[in-house]
Order: structure tokens, then C-alpha cells, then sequence
């Protein structure tokens, strides 16, 4: 979609039937949205579980090598979203490139459920290149269903945040019950029918988004200048040929990897900055500002996806989840995230529209999430020191109570970062601003699986390698929340009234 097209899109926003308070659109992008993080969080809890079992012999050397895996393979994911913007923005506009991501994404998942290595990488692969068609470009159409000084854009983005958590709640305990409960039998094991359930997920996201965009009144739709059949069959082919570039990136390594997206996040910050200057002092300086702020949503992401690698590996082995002559599921933790954000999203977003004036400033808000992650990973320090029994586990309520603290982080963060590059990137590359946000995320996610690595230490997880490695984050996290708050009021000058 041209820059003229999108220019317009955001001055003249179509009049849209309200469904409590919000324009009906929001809703379908909700539930398109909602199935979409079914199929993606249906895997989270399985993936680094998965390697071990089936390409390590169940041996927890292996942890080390999963946790790198899923770092890179989220990361990807993540920084796919940079180039996923552009084609939206400059190629193939927004619908259709959200149509494209879905088949793209149920692909990769159906081919994950091949019990081989070089499929499984390869169907990861597939699903990187279709998460980065998709998952920018739908939350770049949120923001383009109100207009700029929309007093209720936030609270739309947490809305919508909500039901990225829903289906994430929903997914572990559902594919966890179908594969443990209905088909899992030695024809179909376990691990294939979670990555097949999120398949069927995919393609549900995929027919719902086909069916309502008509709904969006044209918001996202190609003009005439980029509605030639042509530009979809390339970007097609184009991610056809992506796909191998891809897996190679993942067999490279975390390490080779980190080179790659920061030299990634480098280009993108020149064009940022290039495209800030070009408009003037105020564009640039929200350019710089957007760009800071990056930087500590690295910092956030980096400890907070513990939560898929090494949290897995400490609830089965050091948490005592035994109860009432029951054993609570690992995968159910993933649960606790999910159901934290809808428990505390509508709190939280009223919170926000109740302070009025006394709102806080978006790098307050980001500095209120790095300090609840570090608190996280206090507790963390408290149980892994002081609350180990004589089996050498702590107790149960000290990983859910992590889980809920790093929502509530999340919750000061997230969506109102969404909301944040909305407003800040340059009008002509809004696209490519959320892939920057994604890109940075990206990165933090692969930082996440090289410190989690460290975590599990060469021959799996224990309590002292564990306590090691969350002491770091605890620290890591207290000195990049207060360091935020010292620089707000700079960051807050460079946004130019933004809130």
C-alpha cells in the first residue's frame, strides 16, 4: 500500500457501527486474532519439551540446545514482522497480506508434526515467514480504525490485547487435553496431535479474517495502483524462496543470529531516522524517542520469555506441583500469563482512562513493566534460596505468582507499545515502525533463549544454576526499570505531546 493511501487511512477513518464504544471492526480483528495466538501458543509449551524427547533421547543435556531453538525460533518470528510490514506498506497492503501469513503459518504447522529434525526446522521456518506476513500488518489495522487523537486508541489496543490472551489461555490446556486425553495413542503421539490442533487453529483464524474484512470498509485494502493479481503471486513466490533462507538462519545458531538482527535493527533505525529528518524536527525527534524506547523493550522481552524455555524446564523438574493426589500439567502454566491479562487488562485500562492528566507517560509505563518483571525474578531468587524442600523443589504458588507479576508488566508495556509506534513512527512507514517493534522484541526473544541456555547449563537444569541465572535478571531488570524512569521526562520532551 502506497504512503499516499495510508496517509489518507489515518485523516479521513471511515464511519464505522460502535459495538461498546468501539468500532465494530475491532471485534473481528479480536477473534481473527484470538485463533491465531490459539495456533500459536497451542506449540509454546511443547516446542523445547519436544526437542529433548525426540531428537535428544529425553536427555536433559538437551535443554541447553532447546532453549537456544526456541529463542531463535521467536525470535525470527519476531523480526520476520520487519519485512512483513514493508511488503504491507509498499507492495501488497494489509489484507492480503494477513491472508497470505495465515496459509503460510497452518502450513509450518501441520509440517512441525513430522517426527524429523530437518522438517520440524523447516516447518518453523514456514511458520516465521507467515507470523511475519501476518502479525504486524493486523495490529498496524487496529490502530487505523481510530484516528490519532482517539482518546480511546489505548484502550482499543488492550481490548485487542485481550484477545491475542484469550486464545493463548485457552490453547495449552486445550491441546494438552486433546493430545493427552482424546488422540494421543503410540500411532499418533502426543506432540504431533498439539502441533495438528494448532493447525486446525490457523486455518480457522484464516477463513474468519477472509469472511469479515469486508467489514473494515476498505481499511487495508490495495488502491489501484497495487490491486494488480501479479504483486500477489510474486510476494507468494517471494516467501517460497524465503523459507529456506530462513531455516538456514535457524541452523546458524543464536549467536550468528544476534549478528544478524542487530545489523537488521541498525538498517531500520537509518530508515527510521532518515524518514524523521525528511519531515522535520518534531517527526524526527518521535522517531529518536520510539527508538529509545525499543531499546528497553529488548531488555523486557530478553528475561520475560523465560517463560516458554527455561520456566518450562524449572516447572517439571524443581516445582512441586503435586496437589490433592494430582499433578498439575506443565503446560497449564501457560495458562497463568493468559488468564493474568484478561483478569488485570480492563483494570489496568481503566486505571489508565481514570488518572486523566495524571496518566503516566509511555516510558513510565515501560519503566512500570521492566519493575514487575524484576520482581518476578525476585521471587525467584526468594524460593530458589529460602523455600527449597527436602526434595529439593519449591512450592507451586511461587511460579504462578511469576507468572502473574510478569503480566502485569506485560499489561504496562505491551499494548501500549503498540499503541505507542502507532503514533510516533513516521506517517509514510507505519508498517515498517511495528516491524521495528517486533524486530525489537525479536531480538530480546533471542537473547531470552541464549540466557536460558545459560540457565539450563551444560547438563540441564538445578537449583544453583537456576538461582545464578535469575539473580542476573533480577538486577539486569531493577537497573533498566529505574534508569527508564530517570529518562522519561527526556524521552516524553522528544514525543512532542504524544501520551
Amino acid at each position: 500500500m502506497s504512503g499516499a493511501t495510508i496517509n489518507k487511512s489515518e485523516a479521513v477513518v471511515p464511519e464505522f457501527k460502535q459495538i461498546m464504544g468501539h468500532p465494530a471492526p475491532l471485534w473481528m480483528l479480536f477473534m481473527t486474532e484470538f485463533w491465531e495466538r490459539f495456533a500459536f501458543y497451542g506449540i509454546r509449551w511443547a516446542l523445547v519439551l519436544y526437542v529433548v524427547a525426540q531428537f535428544y533421547n529425553g536427555d536433559a543435556s538437551g535443554e541447553s540446545a532447546a532453549n537456544l531453538v526456541y529463542g531463535s525460533y521467536l525470535a525470527l518470528v519476531y523480526a520476520a514482522a520487519l519485512f512483513g510490514g514493508y511488503v504491507a506498506d509498499r507492495v501488497l497492503g494489509y489484507q492480503r497480506s494477513i491472508l497470505i501469513g495465515a496459509a503460510f503459518m497452518a502450513a509450518g504447522l501441520f509440517m512441525i508434526a513430522v517426527p524429523h529434525e530437518e522438517v520440524f526446522k523447516l516447518g518453523l521456518a514456514t511458520i516465521i515467514v507467515g507470523n511475519g506476513m501476518f502479525k504486524p500488518n493486523i495490529s498496524t489495522m487496529v490502530g487505523k480504525l481510530y484516528t490519532t487523537g482517539d482518546p480511546r486508541r489505548d484502550s482499543g489496543f488492550t481490548i485487542f490485547y485481550m484477545g491475542i490472551n484469550a486464545g493463548a489461555m485457552v490453547a495449552p490446556v486445550l491441546t494438552e487435553w486433546l493430545a493427552a486425553k482424546v488422540f494421543g495413542t503410540d500411532g499418533m503421539p502426543a506432540y504431533k496431535v498439539v502441533f495438528m490442533s494448532a493447525g486446525v487453529g490457523m486455518l480457522i483464524s484464516l477463513v474468519w479474517f477472509f469472511i469479515g474484512r469486508a467489514r473494515l470498509l476498505g481499511i487495508g485494502a490495495p488502491d489501484a495502483q497495487h490491486a494488480d493479481p501479479k504483486r500477489l503471486l510474486y510476494v507468494i513466490i517471494g516467501s517460497l524462496c524465503v523459507i529456506p533462507v530462513v531455516y538456514f538462519l535457524l541452523a546458524a545458531g543464536a549467536a550468528n543470529l544476534q549478528i544478524v538482527l542487530t545489523i537488521l535493527f541498525i538498517i531500520l533505525s537509518v530508515m527510521v531516522l532518515v524518514e524523521g529528518f525528511k519531515n522535520g524536527k518534531v517527526a524526527r525527534d518521535k522517531a529518536l524517542a520510539m527508538l529509545i524506547i525499543f531499546f528497553f523493550n529488548i531488555m523486557f522481552w530478553m528475561f520475560f520469555e523465560q517463560a516458554g524455555s527455561s520456566f518450562t524446564f524449572l516447572a517439571e523438574k524443581i516445582v512441586d506441583r503435586d496437589m490433592f493426589n494430582w499433578t498439575f500439567p506443565v503446560a497449564w502454566f501457560q495458562t497463568v500469563n493468559s488468564l493474568a491479562i484478561i483478569t488485570f487488562a480492563p483494570l489496568i485500562a481503566f486505571i489508565w482512562v481514570k488518572l486523566g492528566r495524571a496518566n503516566p507517560s509511555i516510558p513510565r509505563k515501560f519503566g512500570l513493566g521492566l519493575l514487575f518483571n524484576a520482581l518476578a525474578f525476585g521471587l525467584l531468587m526468594y524460593s530458589l534460596s529460602m523455600l527449597v524442600n527436602i526434595d529439593n523443589k519449591i512450592p507451586f504458588w511461587t511460579l504462578f505468582m511469576v507468572y502473574v507479576l510478569q503480566s502485569i508488566g506485560e499489561l504496562c508495556l505491551s499494548p501500549i507499545g503498540l499503541s505507542m509506534v502507532t503514533k510516533l513512527a513516521p506517517t509514510r512507514l507505519v508498517g515498517l515502525g511495528m516491524g521495528g517493534w517486533f524486530l525489537s522484541t525479536g531480538i530480546g526473544n533471542n537473547l531470552s533463549g541464549m540466557f536460558a541456555s545459560h540457565v539450563s547449563g551444560t547438563g540441564g537444569m538445578s537449583i544453583t544454576s537456576a538461582l545464578s541465572g535469575y539473580t542476573v535478571g533480577f538486577y539486569s531488570l531493577l537497573a533498566g526499570g529505574v534508569l527508564l524512569f530517570l529518562v522519561a521526562p527526556l524521552i516524553q520532551k522528544l514525543m512532542h505531546g504524544v501520551k
